[in-house]
């Protein structure tokens, strides 16, 4: 089905002030993912569907046409430079300053789990017999409820966890078919999972505890600069002095549009002071 000029910029207007995501650039992407089904479930246009998806007050539209135009590809251990870095820099740190025993993580944009359980195994790993006496919980965000629903069932393919040592596969997950993963529930309940959409004003709570560490890892890549530059200015408020922010190594922070440190490809760094 092919989408008028109208229809491609009311489209691109609706994600772009709704979610922050610029498909000005993406019209064949648009026509390609949701023509077929559009024509399958019978809509008569793109317009149509558009005013389906705004008067839907169950918001299942709305994942439905997000998770059609973007992508929620993750893997465990991704950009593990990260996590050596979390290892060796940047919980000695959090652990040698901490007024009380409380590690504030942020998964922002954490599509189906991987993020998140990473993060969780690795501070398990970190703090050994130690880990009770610290409160390690990760909140988890994302847009979409489905890939939500999807990382909070946990399970995985083998495919997926092929960045984890077999160590780590063992301890951490139990086998439940033939491909088939399902992590630990100890580290489940490390996770907070919560919808949220970036482009909302941070919540009071997020300000009142700011965070130790915030992923934000290829979530940026479908924003325009200036919608870029106001969600790292906006997570710079929810970040401790001191505190770390990750984006992916796809994504990049101009040094004049940010209150951040550059500390090396995709690591940030809020000053102390």
């Amino acid at each position: 089905m092919d989408i008028t000029d109208r229809e491609f910029e009311r489209l691109v207007a609706f994600m772009h002030d709704n979610y922050g995501i610029n498909l000005s650039a993406k019209r064949v992407l648009i026509q390609g993912r949701l023509g077929n089904m559009l024509r399958e479930r019978g809509f008569a246009s793109y317009n149509d569907y558009l005013d389906a998806v705004m008067a839907d007050k169950s918001g299942a539209e709305v994942t439905t046409i997000l998770n059609k135009l973007t992508t929620n590809h993750t893997f465990f251990m991704r950009e593990p430079e990260h996590y050596t870095y979390l290892k060796e820099v940047i919980l000695p740190y959090v652990v040698a300053n901490a007024k009380t025993k409380d590690i504030r993580i942020w998964s922002a944009g954490c599509s189906s789990g991987e993020e998140c359980y990473t993060t969780a195994m690795l501070l398990n790993e970190y703090f050994g017999k130690e880990k009770s006496q610290w409160d390690t919980r990760i909140l988890a965000t994302d847009i979409s409820n489905s890939v939500m629903e999807k990382a909070k069932r946990g399970v995985y393919s083998a495919d997926g966890m092929k960045g984890l040592s077999p160590e780590w596969r063992s301890k951490y997950f139990n086998k439940i078919g033939d491909d088939k993963y399902e992590i630990c529930q100890s580290i489940k309940n490390e996770i907070i999972f919560k919808p949220f959409n970036l482009m909302n004003p941070m919540p009071n709570n997020y300000k009142a505890r700011p965070f130790d560490l915030i992923f934000c890892r290829n979530v940026m890549i479908y924003f325009d600069q200036p919608t870029k530059n106001a969600l790292v200015n906006r997570f710079y408020d929810v970040i401790k002095p001191g505190g770390y922010f990750y984006i992916g190594h796809a994504e990049s922070i101009p040094r004049g549009e940010t209150k951040f440190d550059y500390i090396k490809p995709a690591i940030y760094r809020r000053p102390l002071k």
